[in-house]
């Protein structure tokens, strides 16, 4: 029997579903500083993108770049970070984070620049709107 999908309990801890893609769960970190979404393969025991069939990378890169230039578009970013870094969180997850010089911790990276600063529900909304397009595009993929 073939393992089932979980996703890891600290990125359900600290993230909001925004849905599904062809391959991935679509998460945006609830941290209200800057425009940060995850993409989680899902696939079990997956820890590297190279652990992944040759067209699940190549759906992960397709869904990783459609993401990144709607959120630049949808938040005018100057700077799109993606990273895949997962040493705290093993399970692989593709941050993408959109970044305006001036921000909280420019030029550098965002970890550890600050504590989260939660998003109100209302918030929460307003950025699914702002990302609807792209997010409708993900997840007819």
């Amino acid at each position: 029997m073939a393992a089932e999908f979980h996703l890891h309990q600290r990125l359900e801890a600290d993230t909001i579903s925004l849905g599904r893609s062809g391959l991935c769960d679509i998460r945006l970190m609830n941290d209200r500083t800057w425009p940060w979404v995850l993409l989680v393969p899902r696939r079990p025991d997956i820890r590297e993108i190279y652990q992944l069939s040759v067209a699940d990378q190549q759906q992960l890169l397709a869904e990783s770049s459609f993401l990144g230039e709607g959120m630049m578009a949808a938040f005018s970013g100057d700077k799109l970070n993606v990273a895949a870094l997962g040493n705290m969180v093993p399970q692989l997850h593709l941050h993408h984070i959109v970044r305006q010089q001036g921000d909280t911790g420019w030029p550098g990276p965002v970890w550890g620049v600050q504590p989260p600063v939660p998003y109100t529900d209302e918030e929460v909304e307003k950025c699914r709107t702002r990302m609807a397009p792209v997010l409708a595009r993900l997840k007819a993929s």
